[in-house]
């Protein structure tokens, strides 16, 4: 399987630069997007995106969106036959929009906040413009599998050779983590679950990161446990873990189309 390392979203929510990291996987004939970033309907008219545009610095530039840089690499956006979203933060979903035909993946339990959109957190991170083409949308219940350790894990096989959904909860109402296997072992891609990898070794995530996590956190408590888990999974040498805006783990990722 071949990994692309995208930024399809440069924020300024104070502090240095941050970036929505995506995925593009190259999957024998199928190209499958680990999150969508914003799209170019919101580089069009930033009105759709509501308050939090202004919360998370967001610069919106055509040039970051995923489709342009499915393009960039010498693809036809329409040959994206599959989006699987960690969550469906308006910084993670917008993109779908430009790939109307492809199929949307997420938790049931994450579909069902989107629908629903209940009280000010939801109305404000879930953008229901970024929705408006409908797509097909597959609404997947926690699996039976463990995955070192992680309960509720399920094999995305229809999408993509050994892609899993990890169920990561707290940042939202369905979060998930999504494992792609790799030469040596498991890249997660860890959505919001945590700053960084590297603020999962004890004492190292700043206060105001902490306090910025826990204002944005569907339920505070959970969100404690999954990265009480992913400070574990990350002393696994068998298990690369990003997140959705560290840039820093973003530029240090191979420019090559590996792992």
């Amino acid at each position: 399987m071949r990994i692309h390392h995208l930024n399809c979203g440069t924020l300024h929510p104070g502090g240095a630069a941050m970036v929505c990291h995506v995925l593009l996987l190259e999957a024998d004939a199928r190209l499958v997007l680990v999150d969508a970033g914003f799209g170019s309907a919101d580089v069009r008219d930033p009105r759709r995106l509501g308050p939090m545009r202004h919360v998370l610095g967001a610069a919106l530039r055509e040039e970051e969106t995923a489709s342009a840089h499915v393009r960039a690499l010498g693809h036809d956006p329409a040959a994206v036959t599959d989006i699987v979203l960690t969550h469906a933060d308006l910084d993670h979903a917008g993109g779908i929009g430009d790939f109307p035909s492809a199929r949307v993946h997420l938790t049931a339990m994450e579909h069902v906040a989107v629908l629903r959109r209940r009280g000010l957190r939801e109305s404000l991170r879930y953008r229901p413009a970024q929705w408006a083409h409908r797509p097909e949308v597959v609404g997947h219940p926690p699996g039976d599998g463990r995955w070192h350790g992680v309960a509720g894990v399920l094999e995305l096989a229809e999408v993509a050779p050994g892609l899993l959904l990890v169920p990561l909860p707290g940042h939202t109402a369905g979060h998930a983590g999504v494992a792609v296997p790799v030469e040596d072992g498991w890249l997660l891609h860890a959505g919001d679950a945590a700053h960084s990898a590297a603020s999962l070794r004890p004492g190292d995530t700043r206060p105001d990161v902490h306090l910025r996590q826990g204002l944005l956190a569907h339920d505070t408590a959970a969100l404690r446990r999954t990265q009480r888990a992913l400070s574990a999974l990350a002393a696994d040498g068998g298990v690369r873990i990003l997140t959705a805006h560290d840039r820093d783990a973003w530029e240090r990722a191979p420019g090559d189309g590996s792992a």
